[in-house]
Order: C-alpha cells, then sequence, then structure tokens
C-alpha cells in the first residue's frame, strides 16, 4: 500500500472515530440537559400543587365553621357583626386528610377580638346570605344542608368565594405558621405528587417567612442547595405573601442520570466496540504493512542468498569447461569442492525456511530420544569450529553441568545451537569470541552462549525470536540473513519444553540462555 494512502487512510479513520464519539457526547449532554429542564418544569408544577392543596385545605376547614357563625346571625346590621367579632369560639374540629394521615384537633381561632377584620368584607357576605335565604323555600334549605361539603363550596359564586377568602386569609394570618400546615401534610403532598409523575427523588423542605426560618422544616434542610425550588404559600387577593416553601431535590442529579442510564450504557458500550474494532483494525493494518516489508527484505535477502552461490557454481563449471583448468586435476578438485558447498548453503536456506512452514503448520515430526546436552553441544561446535578459527576466533567450552540427560530430538537441538553460534560469529565485527556454559539448577539445566559481538538494542532483545526480524547492524553490510534462524531456535526449544532468552546490551555483545528439563 503507498505510504500517503496508507497515512491518509488512517487520518481518516481517526477522524470518523473521534467525530463518532463527539456525537455521543453532544447526544448524552443534550439528553442530560433536556432532563434537567423537565425535572425542573416537573419540580415548579408540583410546588405549584402542593400549595394550592395546602391553601385549598386551610380554606375549606375554616369556612364551615365561618358559615355557620354567620347562618346563626338574623339582621346583618353593624352591631351584630360587632357581636360577631367580640365572640370568642372554641370549635375544636377533627378532620382526617388524605386517608388519614393528616389528623389533629385544630381550634380555629379563639377570639375576633382585636382582629382588624375586613367588615365590609364580612356584611357583603352577611347580605348575600340573607338574600340567598330569602329566595330559597325551606324544602331548598333541607336540600342545601344535605348537600356534601364540597358541594356546598362548588356552589359558591366566585364573587362568594372570593370574598370569603378575604376574611378567611385575614382571620388565618394571626395563626401561627405551624398552627397553619403541619410537616406530615407537606410530606405527604410531596411524597404524593412525585409518585403520580412517577420520579423517585429524596426531597428536604421548609416554610420561610420574608427570609426568616420558621418551625416549619425538615431535618436536612439547606437553604444553600443547588437544586432548591421555591413557591409563595398562602397568597392573598393581590398576590402577595408572607411566607415561602422551599424544597431540595436532594437526588436530582442521580435521578436525572437514571433516565439516560440504560441508552447511555448502549451508547458508550456500542463506542468502546467501534474503538476496540477500529484499534484492532489499525493494528491490522500496521502488522501488514509491516509484514508487507519484511517480506520485501526477506525476498531481497533470499535473492542474494540464492544468487552468490549460483553465480559462484556457474563460474566453478565455466571455470572446468576450460581446458586448460580440466587438464590440471587439482584445480578441477578445488572447483568441484566449491560446487559441492555453494549446494550445500543453498540447500541449508531452503531447509530453514521449509522448517519454519513445517512448524507453523504442525507438521514437522520431532521424535524425541534421551540425549546428552554436552554430546550435543560438542558437535555442534565441530560444525561452526573452522569458521571461527579461519577469523582467528575460538569457541570454548565450559560445560560444569553435572546432569545433562535431556529427552531431545540431536538433530534439531544440534541446529539450534549452531544457529546461535553461527549468529555469535556473523554478529562479530572483530574475531570472534565466544563461551559456552552449561550448570544445574534443580530439575533443569541451564545452557548459556556468550559471545564478545556487537550487541543487540533493547528493542531488538525483545523482537529477536520474531519471524523475519533482523535489526539494522549500521556500517555492518556484510551480514546477510533472511530472520528465521532464531524463530526456529525458538519454535524447537518450546516443542521441547524448554525456554530460551537474551541478555544483551550494544557493543558489549549477547548471551543466550536456554533452559532445558532434565530426565532421570
Amino acid at each position: 500500500m503507498n505510504k500517503r494512502l496508507f497515512v491518509l487512510l488512517i487520518i481518516l479513520m481517526s477522524l470518523s472515530l473521534i467525530g463518532i464519539i463527539f456525537v455521543q457526547g453532544y447526544w448524552i449532554n443534550n439528553t442530560v440537559e433536556n432532563n434537567k429542564e423537565q425535572f425542573s418544569f416537573n419540580a415548579k408544577q408540583i410546588l405549584i400543587s402542593v400549595s394550592n392543596g395546602i391553601q385549598y385545605r386551610e380554606f375549606e376547614e375554616m369556612f364551615f365553621p365561618l358559615q355557620g357563625i354567620l347562618d346563626s346571625i338574623d339582621e346583618p346590621d353593624n352591631k351584630t357583626i360587632r357581636q360577631l367579632l367580640d365572640i370568642s369560639i372554641d370549635n375544636t374540629k377533627s378532620f382526617a386528610y388524605a386517608n388519614g394521615i393528616l389528623e389533629e384537633d385544630y381550634k380555629l381561632f379563639s377570639s375576633f377580638v382585636n382582629f382588624n377584620i375586613d367588615t365590609v368584607k364580612l356584611k357583603n357576605i352577611l347580605n348575600r346570605n340573607v338574600d340567598t335565604a330569602a329566595q330559597d323555600t325551606k324544602s331548598d334549605i333541607v336540600k342545601q344542608n344535605s348537600k356534601s361539603k364540597l358541594e356546598r363550596i362548588r356552589g359558591l359564586t366566585d364573587l362568594q368565594r372570593r370574598d370569603y377568602e378575604i376574611v378567611i386569609g385575614e382571620i388565618a394570618s394571626f395563626i401561627p405558621i405551624h398552627r397553619r400546615v403541619q410537616k406530615k401534610e407537606i410530606k405527604y403532598l410531596l411524597k404524593k405528587e412525585l409518585e403520580e409523575r412517577d420520579i423517585k427523588v429524596d426531597f428536604e423542605y421548609a416554610i420561610y417567612s420574608n427570609a426568616l426560618a420558621t418551625k416549619v422544616r425538615s431535618d436536612d434542610f439547606s437553604l444553600d442547595y443547588p437544586t432548591t425550588y421555591a413557591i409563595p404559600l398562602f397568597v392573598d387577593d393581590e398576590g402577595v405573601s408572607d411566607y415561602q416553601l422551599y424544597v431540595n431535590f436532594t437526588g436530582k442529579k442521580q435521578y436525572v442520570l437514571s433516565t439516560i442510564k440504560g441508552m447511555a450504557i448502549l451508547s458508550i458500550i456500542f463506542t468502546l466496540i467501534i474503538v476496540v474494532a477500529y484499534s484492532s483494525a489499525l493494528s491490522q493494518l500496521m502488522q501488514q504493512r509491516q509484514i508487507s516489508q519484511i517480506k520485501t527484505d526477506f525476498i531481497n535477502n533470499m535473492t542474494h542468498e540464492l544468487k552468490t552461490p549460483i553465480a559462484t557454481i556457474n563460474l566453478a563449471l565455466d571455470s572446468i569447461k576450460n581446458p586448460k583448468i580440466g587438464g590440471d586435476p587439482e584445480k578441477v578438485q578445488r572447483y568441484m569442492k566449491m560446487i559441492r558447498e555453494e549446494n550445500k548453503r543453498m540447500h541449508a536456506q531452503v531447509e530453514n525456511v521449509l522448517r519454519i512452514s513445517q512448524l507453523e503448520k504442525n507438521e514437522l515430526n520431532i521424535k524425541k530420544e534421551k540425549q546428552e546436552l554436552h554430546d550435543i553441544i560438542e558437535d555442534a561446535v565441530t560444525h561452526v569450529s573452522l569458521i571461527v578459527e579461519d577469523r582467528n576466533g575460538y569457541i570454548k567450552m565450559h560445560l560444569g553441568a553435572l546432569k545433562t540427560t535431556i529427552l531431545a530430538n540431536d538433530s534439531h537441538m544440534t541446529n539450534v545451537i549452531v544457529n546461535i553460534l553461527d549468529n555469535a560469529a556473523k554478529y562479530s565485527d572483530k574475531e570472534p569470541k565466544v563461551d559456552i556454559y552449561t550448570e544445574n539448577v534443580k530439575n533443569s539445566i541451564i545452557l548459556k552462549i556468550r559471545d564478545q559481538g556487537i550487541g543487540m538494542s533493547k528493542v531488538a532483545v525483545k523482537k529477536i525470536f520474531e519471524k523475519f526480524f533482523r535489526e539494522h547492524t549500521g556500517d555492518l553490510h556484510n551480514v546477510k540473513g533472511h530472520g528465521l534462524g532464531l524463530t526456529y531456535v525458538k519454535r524447537i526449544i518450546d516443542d521441547h519444553h524448554g525456554q530460551i532468552w537474551v541478555e544483551s546490551e550494544r557493543g558489549k555483545g549477547s548471551t543466550f540462555i536456554i533452559k532445558l528439563p532434565l530426565i532421570s
């Protein structure tokens, strides 16, 4: 894939993913804000309903005692009104509110004396009562008295109700707020309104009188709470109120989040799936690109590895055909040996590739038998010693292990050690100097192959056993290969239930460590 096209594809995929995440985040945030606004609207409606309920309940409780008093007066003159205001009324009223939740002995008012009652409104009520009574027949009066309280209140005209509300409001204004409304009533009404709207939140409440706290409040109420809503309580005909009902909906945040929890979780899960899929696709793309580059390098290296012996063989054959050389048996033998060695070299390269292919397909049949690791090491050293000695180097063996019997395949284990020794020779910029150590650790034997070559970087140490991996060797251009040798080594050691790792530092050589289980 073209590099620019690859980068462009990654940029487009990244922008698309960022766009999806942004849209999801915007949608969730917008939904939360809408739900907050909806909650605030519902909260205001709840407080309005609670305020109206409390005010209507007070009107109903005071309406009937007041109407009873006014009905007992025959002549609505000023003298009678003054007598009415001087009467002390002890009216013990037991009322049940909302299926028995609120019940209290309530004294309507003890005395009208010193009350600054609107006598004009009271006189209007008395006059209308008399006019109504004069028009009604006796049977109508009986029927009217037999009506339910609710029907009697509903039977009031708007003007009558307004007059009653004014007088009752003035009378009630002399009653302490904790007598006019109780905590149980507020709590019940709030719960009722919340349940009707299917809103499950906790709340705290309080009644204030012109910014001053009253006795009517819950234990944990705080005026500074961020989700506090207020509504005027006991509003008069001019829209003025001395009391305000405050409510803290302490569970607002949790409730708002719970309304979108299901969709938000699904959205997050799907987004995570997309992120994982994107990351996986991106990783696969980068791996494929890396593999493509590695395969290209592999083909180039293999071409070089095979091209050189083929060219050498061709030159040797051409030389043998030359009559001058053909007549010299010594030179012919030399060229024949050269052809044989180059042929072995090509065969070894092809075999290495085939071994890896067979290992990946699990087709490599490795038959294991009892073997002495020291014998395998000595055999492997003979394969490499000539190459090392030709470069004025050495391979020294320090075989200190007392127990060396392992279950192994002689041929493959020999190839493993030869590969490591061959790398030690190839990656030494000076004379190859290799030391081989063995020791016993519990029920295992440890084999260490240490060289004094160019060493490896930390990145190379982590990837050295990966297929096709070859570290760039800087100015060392004579090291050729295809990055399969150590992959083969790792697969063989794994198949023998062993472990292999490497310790290395750039410029200070490398140490390959193999740990194999012993058998008795």
